[in-house]
C-alpha cells in the first residue's frame, strides 16, 4: 500500500471514526483503524463491535492495499502535523509496519493483519428510507435527554423509532420512566412496515456527531438486529438494542385540562435561579399555581430556601405541585417557541409540556412530592 494524502480531509474523516474505539480493548485489532486503499480513496473503518464507522477519502493510491493501525495513536500524529500538510502512508515488505511521511517527519506504526479485522456491517437490512439530516437531527435533539442511563432497565437505554401506521408518522420516543420525550415526522417513503427498534444512546450520541452541519439527506437502513445510516461518504452501522420497549402511550395523559402557559425563558431563568439552593440535582421545584402568576420554592433543610414568583397565563383552581429541577430545565431547552404549556391535571398525575410552535413533539413529566 502506498498512498498521498490531505492532511485535513483524513484527519477529518479519523475524528469520525476513532470516537468509537474504547482506550482500553482486551481484544488489541479493536484498538486499531483498518485502512483501506483503492480506486482513488482511502476508505477508513474502525468499531467496538456494537457500532462500526466507515468512511472514505479522495487520495492519490499509488499501490493498492489494506492495514490496520492504532486509532487513537494514528489521529493524535495526524492532529499535530502543520496545516496543508501531505501525508503519505506506505506499507512496505514487512507487513507488520505501516510507515507515514509529512516533511520531514517520519513515523512507523505497528500493524495488525486487515483479515483480522471485524465486519458488522455484513448482511443487507431489509427496511430502507431516506429522510433528511434535518429531521434526523429534530428526532434525536428532541428525545435523547430523556434516554435512561439505568443499566438494569436495558430496553430504556435508547431511542425507540418506530412508525404510527394509522397517523402515517415516523415517531422516535425516550423514557427513563420519570419523564418521556416524543417527536415526529411525516413517515418516509419505504418505512412502511419497519419494524420498531430501539437504538442504543452511544449510536445516537455518534449520530448527532456526524451529522452535525450535515444539510443533506441520510439514507436510513435497518433489520430487527440491526439500523445503518450513510450520509455522504460516512457510514455508521450498529446493533440495536435486543428487548422491547413499553407501552408509552399508557402514560401520556388523555384528560388533562388545566393549561398553564409561560414564557420559556423567564420560566427556565427562574427554576436555575431557585435550584441553586438545593445541593442535588434532583431537588424538586414546587410550583404554585393560581391566577396569573405562578410561585417557584424549593427547600432545603441543609441551606436554605428560595422562592421567585412570574407571570403566567392560567383559569382553573390554585394547584401546587413539584417538579425534578434538572427535568423542568431539559424541557424548556428543547421549547424553541416564546411560550411553554403545561396541561395539568392534579399535583400526583403526569402532566404534559408542549411547544405551541411545535405540534410533533410532546413531554410528559412525572411529578414529585413536595
Amino acid at each position: 500500500m502506498r498512498v498521498t494524502i490531505e492532511r485535513s480531509a483524513f484527519l477529518k474523516a479519523l475524528n469520525h471514526v476513532q470516537s468509537v474505539v474504547e482506550r482500553r480493548n482486551t481484544i488489541p485489532i479493536l484498538s486499531n483503524v483498518l485502512v483501506q486503499a483503492g480506486a482513488g480513496k482511502v476508505r477508513l473503518t474502525a468499531t467496538d463491535l456494537d457500532i462500526e464507522i466507515v468512511e472514505s477519502v479522495a487520495a492519490k493510491v499509488a499501490k493498492d492495499g489494506a492495514a490496520t493501525v492504532p486509532a487513537h495513536m494514528l489521529y493524535d500524529i495526524v492532529r499535530k502535523l502543520p496545516d496543508g500538510a501531505q501525508l503519505e502512508l506506505e506499507q512496505g515488505p514487512d507487513s507488520g509496519r505501516v510507515s507515514i511521511f509529512a516533511g520531514r517527519s517520519r513515523f512507523a506504526l505497528q500493524a495488525l493483519p486487515h483479515e483480522d479485522f471485524p465486519d458488522l456491517a455484513a448482511g443487507e437490512p431489509g427496511h430502507g428510507f431516506t429522510l433528511s439530516a434535518a429531521d434526523l437531527r429534530g428526532l434525536i435533539d428532541k428525545t435523547r435527554f430523556a434516554i435512561s442511563t439505568e443499566e438494569t432497565r436495558y430496553y430504556l437505554n435508547g431511542i425507540y423509532l418506530h412508525e404510527v401506521p394509522q397517523a402515517g408518522l415516523l415517531r422516535a420516543v425516550a423514557t427513563d420512566g420519570h419523564r418521556l420525550a416524543q417527536a415526529q415526522i411525516a413517515r418516509p417513503e419505504g418505512a412502511k412496515g419497519m419494524p420498531g427498534v430501539i437504538v442504543p444512546r452511544k449510536t445516537v450520541l455518534e449520530i448527532v456527531k456526524l451529522i452535525e452541519g450535515e444539510e443533506g439527506d441520510v439514507e436510513v437502513a435497518l433489520s430487527s438486529s440491526k439500523i445503518r445510516f450513510t450520509a455522504g461518504n460516512l457510514m455508521l452501522t450498529s446493533k440495536l438494542i435486543d428487548g422491547t420497549f413499553p407501552d408509552y402511550e399508557r402514560v401520556i395523559p388523555r384528560h388533562n385540562d388545566k393549561l398553564l402557559s409561560v414564557d420559556t425563558k423567564v420560566f427556565s431563568d427562574a427554576v436555575d435561579r431557585v435550584s441553586t439552593i438545593s445541593m442535588e440535582k434532583g431537588r424538586a421545584v414546587k410550583l404554585n399555581i393560581s391566577g396569573g402568576k405562578l410561585v417557584l420554592t424549593v427547600n432545603n433543610p441543609d441551606s436554605g430556601s428560595a422562592e421567585e414568583e412570574i407571570a403566567a397565563s392560567y383559569d382553573h383552581d390554585p394547584i401546587d405541585i413539584g417538579f425534578n429541577a434538572r427535568y423542568l430545565l431539559d424541557v424548556a431547552g428543547q421549547i424553541k417557541s416564546g411560550t411553554m404549556n403545561f396541561s395539568l391535571a392534579d399535583a400526583g398525575s403526569p402532566t404534559i409540556v408542549r411547544d405551541p410552535g411545535d405540534e410533533q413533539a410532546l413531554y410528559v413529566l412525572m411529578p414529585m412530592r413536595v
